[in-house]
């Protein structure tokens, strides 16, 4: 049950790490943002990571073996890259519309998927 949960907040920590780090883009994009000096594009996207932090570091802590979890540290990592790029593409897909999934993407999250069974591979 660690690794589920483990999984499911750090699914939800890369909803809040994407905004946090792309969301001013489209902020700016609507005209939102476009007038905000740098260091408020900045407090914003620190005020966003915030809760990322909040599931990140308590989802790493429940999934370490150290910590009576199921993962080691490399298949966190792994784990998480994953998470982060799936998240990223399917935001991306919604809130930019001009971008594209083209062959390479596809060929990058196919060897990303062959990470993480290496990685759990005894």
């Amino acid at each position: 049950m660690q690794g589920i949960w483990t999984v499911i907040m750090l699914v939800f920590s890369n909803v809040f790490m994407t905004f946090a780090w792309y969301g001013h883009l489209k902020l700016s994009e609507m005209k939102i943002s476009t007038g905000w000096p740098l260091i408020v594009v900045i407090l914003f996207s620190w005020g966003i990571a915030f809760f990322e932090y909040c599931l990140t570091v308590p989802a790493n802590r429940i999934g370490f073996q150290g910590n009576g979890g199921p993962f080691n540290l490399l298949q966190l990592k792994v784990i998480q890259e994953v998470i982060s790029l799936t998240v990223f593409t399917v935001i991306v897909m919604f809130a930019f519309k001009g971008q594209t999934i083209q062959w390479n993407h596809l060929a990058a999250f196919f060897c990303l998927v062959l990470a993480v069974f290496f990685v759990f591979l005894k």
